[in-house]
């Protein structure tokens, strides 16, 4: 990812479905020294229409990170997942996954997707803070 100038925010796609977690990880986000802009989508088929810029979403900013849940409504995140890294014009979006799966099994299979990360969800603020702030040092601030 370019770095942007100081003042152009960096454009964070938020894929979750769980109000709580999309709530907690604004307000984390807002707290860091990185400007960020983070637009939010709760299930997959909205996602792949806002990646493919399709309808409502025609006018949004690319986005420069995905963190996407697995666990999402209507289109899974590994569908969305292979989509993005399929696409061409899409193939080269980090996509870090934030999801409450432990299985390996899972892990396994978005490495063969090519996330760029995985990442377990914290079970509370103080470790969802730390985890996000890791996400901020290296993959905001190349």
């Amino acid at each position: 990812m370019d770095i942007k100038a100081n003042d152009e925010p960096v454009n964070i796609l938020l894929i979750e479905d769980n109000n709580m977690d999309i709530r907690m990880i604004k307000e984390i986000f807002k707290e860091f020294k990185t400007k960020t802009k983070i637009n939010s989508i709760t299930n997959g088929i909205e996602a792949l229409k806002y990646l493919n810029k399709k309808e409502k979403y025609q006018n949004e900013a690319d986005p420069d990170l995905i963190i996407l849940d697995l666990n999402i409504p209507l289109i899974d995140g590994f569908k969305v997942l292979k989509e993005i890294k399929t696409n061409g014009k899409l193939k080269d979006l980090p996509v870090i996954i934030l999801t409450t799966s432990h299985n390996p099994e899972d892990f396994l299979k978005a490495c063969k997707l090519q996330a760029n990360c995985f990442m377990i969800k914290p079970l509370c603020f103080d470790e969802y803070n730390i985890l996000l702030h890791h996400i901020e040092k290296y993959w905001l601030n190349f």
